[in-house]
């Protein structure tokens, strides 16, 4: 984020990688179907909650997401809109799956977060800016809904700024709320917007007017609210920082536009506000050192694994986001975890669900790669260096359990369908050292449910979850000779994961804080950091 980057090739420079954070049904997945209706990708947009023949939203694919209305797994997507090339990455907002979308903001370089006009800030969107805040990104606001029964628009505002410590700069103020909501003033352009409640797809009209003393605002706003927003707006002025590009790319300051994203309305603002004031590709933290995404050579790393999005076939699609260079269809890349060269000859880049074959891809965007297993999360792609990046954490699950199939002939299956979960990162699995049988261990108790319904749908394999004597898994590392003591007496306890690392499972916090006293020189760690 600082001025004295050199400027970025063209190419580079008109990109945009962005995540949608927000609390589950504040309307994350409708703004995104939004963005890509005015990105030009789709012709209409879906609804989460669709009647009839009216379209589904193209961003929740798994069955389940379709039947619940709700996100979980995060989709990327991209599109153009105006000069500038967006990548977006919807997450779930369903807080047993927050690691996903833990994962998925080390990939971008912005984040937008929705929040419910009604609600304000809400539990799982103080936990997701806890996350931004932790690696500095800069952060737009949405507030959604404004077509329904809003709270105050200055309290709104104060909740922001007293629960997440970061100060709000105006960009558009609402005219009214709820059925009485007419539109918004647009702060940084000085624009009347209005909004157009028949068509939904359509984009609102805009006036442009002069300062508030215009007589234009008359002709379109009743007087009780013209003289309203007049006085809203001189407090707003007097109370709240005017916007600094610079205070919001180092994650002090956040724009905030209030709209109604099922109405089309204060989307294209939003747009705009990314493409005109959003980074532009930064440069990706590794072990070794910075790199820069104006570099030549390719480098790249896999943020997210997704099993099965082609139900027909078995395929595996890693999630590329591209630190540097300029990558072409066919190119040779260097996969460093096994020192093996591998030949991208199908890469493809996502309309949600729809793939079309890349031929090219700049740094910052961010394609798929299908492969059968080779690619974990974490992994780097390079023409040769040995980078590894670093950032991309693995959570200890808190719910653990143990899973049969219902068919005991069908166990060497189940192996199968749970090693592709582990290495999606979906779920943990672990395989005692003692006794026959998986232990999935998650970090909601949703997952479970995602679990055996994708386990059914997609290796027609019914199975159930017992309870396990076990409530939480810590990652061991140490000296050879320490580790080998541990596990002789401890073997019971014992685990491996999908890598073959040491877990130690274990009913009670007393027995972790035993075994940190009786083996001073092991470390026993609750994330994991995965690197290639």
């Amino acid at each position: 984020m600082l001025d004295n980057r050199p400027t970025l090739p063209p190419e580079i420079a008109r990109r945009r990688t962005f995540a949608i954070i927000a609390h589950p049904d504040a309307g994350k997945t409708t703004l995104t179907e939004k963005f890509l209706l005015f990105g030009g990708a789709i012709q209409m947009a879906g609804q989460v909650r669709a009647k009839g023949e009216a379209r589904r939203t193209r961003s929740d694919f798994i069955k389940m997401e379709q039947d619940r209305g709700i996100s979980v797994s995060a989709s990327a997507m991209s599109f153009d809109y105006r000069e500038f090339r967006f990548n977006l990455v919807d997450t779930p907002g369903h807080s047993d799956f927050s690691e996903d979308t833990y994962r998925t903001l080390t990939a971008v370089d912005a984040a937008i977060m929705v929040i419910d006009g009604a609600k304000g800030v809400e539990s799982q969107t103080r936990k997701l800016f806890e996350v931004c805040r932790l690696r500095d990104l800069p952060i737009l606001t949405f507030c959604n809904k404004m077509d329904r029964e809003a709270r105050d628009t200055f309290e709104i505002i104060d909740e922001i700024q007293e629960n997440l410590a970061i100060d709000v700069a105006p960009a558009s103020w609402p005219i009214g709320s709820g059925r009485e909501f007419l539109g918004c003033y647009d702060i940084l352009n000085d624009r009347l917007e209005l909004m157009d409640r028949a068509d939904r797809n359509r984009v609102a009209e805009t006036i442009e007017i002069k300062g508030l003393d215009d007589p234009k605002l008359a002709q379109h706003v009743p007087a009780g609210m013209l003289a309203q927003l007049r006085e809203e707006l001189e407090m707003a002025r007097e109370l709240l920082p005017a916007f600094d590009r610079k205070a919001f790319l180092e994650g002090h300051m956040t724009p905030i536009w209030f709209g109604s994203a099922i109405n089309s309305f204060g989307v294209k603002e939003l747009m705009d506000g990314i493409g005109n004031y959003g980074p532009e590709p930064q440069p990706q933290p590794t072990a070794s050192r910075k790199v820069a995404p104006e570099e030549t050579p390719v480098t790249g790393v896999v943020f997210k694994v997704q099993a099965n999005m082609d139900p027909k076939h078995r395929d595996r699609v890693a999630f590329i986001r591209l630190a540097s260079g300029h990558f072409e269809r066919g190119m040779k890349l260097l996969h460093v975890r096994s020192k093996k060269p591998m030949a991208v000859s199908n890469p493809v880049l996502f309309l949600a669900a729809d793939r079309e074959l890349a031929e090219e891809a700049w740094a910052g965007d961010i394609i798929g790669i299908p492969n059968h297993g080779q690619l974990r999360i974490g992994d780097a792609l390079t023409e040769g260096e040995d980078l590894r990046f670093t950032g991309i954490p693995s959570f200890a699950p808190e719910l653990l359990r143990g899973v049969r199939a219902a068919d005991p002939m069908k166990a060497k299956h189940l192996e199968k369908a749970l090693m592709q979960f582990a290495e999606e990162g979906a779920a943990k699995v672990f395989k005692p050292m003692i006794g026959s049988g998986f232990i999935v261990g998650v970090v909601g108790a949703l997952q479970f449910d995602v679990l055996a319904s994708r386990i059914e749908q997609e290796y027609a394999l019914p199975v159930r979850f017992e309870a396990s004597q076990f409530t939480s898994a810590r990652w061991v590392a140490g000296p050879k000779a320490e580790m080998d003591k541990f596990l002789n007496v401890n073997k019971g306890h014992i685990a491996h994961d999908h890598d073959g690392d040491v877990v130690y499972l274990t009913r009670l916090q007393w027995d972790i804080d035993r075994i940190q006293r009786d083996y001073p020189e092991l470390k026993l760690t609750a994330t994991k950091e995965m690197l290639a």
